[in-house]
């Protein structure tokens, strides 16, 4: 990953592609399922503002010290995209979320997605750290996030458990190198 935004990624099926705006007229009819909002809130975004969304997120945060990647997810077998990936990076740390489509849900892709992208972060020199925030009822992200190697912690924000991948240290054994990872 560089300062300038995110490098693509792969796993098994999926391959996870920078985000940019043009990705918005197809995750639109990805997001389009109001069920996809039920812990987080809110509601399905029409095409225009989950184009401008995008166009946020590829500019990138506008404090130097945080990085935005976010990446869309592609199943290589159908060339569709199923969900996305991000981590905002400050420092040592990634916040990490997820989302996978209704449509492509129980099929394995947003574990494999999250534990791709944890192992594509810790792979680099900069990520020490990976959390997320889950809501306590959420089952099926905390799998995910178990799946990820992240553990619940005795923290809480906004009424969401943080889960933590644990630290990685310089004398710390890091996750094999992907050899499917492109640069």
């Amino acid at each position: 990953m560089t300062n300038q935004g995110p490098e693509a990624f792969s796993t098994e099926r999926l391959d996870a592609l920078p985000l940019r705006a043009v990705h918005a007229d197809e995750m639109a009819a990805v997001l389009a399922d109001p069920a996809l909002h039920a812990y987080t809130g809110g509601a399905p975004e029409d095409l225009d503002t989950l184009r401008a969304r995008y166009v946020r997120w590829e500019a990138g945060s506008p404090d130097p010290a945080e990085h935005w990647w976010n990446w869309v997810l592609r199943v290589r077998a159908d060339s569709r995209l199923v969900g996305w990936v991000q981590a905002t990076v400050a420092g040592p740390r990634a916040e990490t979320a997820w989302v996978v489509g209704t449509e492509w849900q129980g099929l394995g892709y947003a574990k494999e997605a999250a534990a791709g992208l944890v192992a594509h972060l810790l792979a680099g020199e900069a990520v020490r750290t990976v959390v997320a925030h889950i809501h306590p009822d959420h089952t099926a992200s905390a799998a995910v996030a178990a799946a990820a190697g992240l553990v619940p912690t005795d923290e809480w924000e906004d009424g969401e458990r943080r889960w933590r991948r644990p630290d990685v240290t310089s004398g710390a054994a890091r996750p094999p190198a992907d050899p499917r990872r492109r640069a």
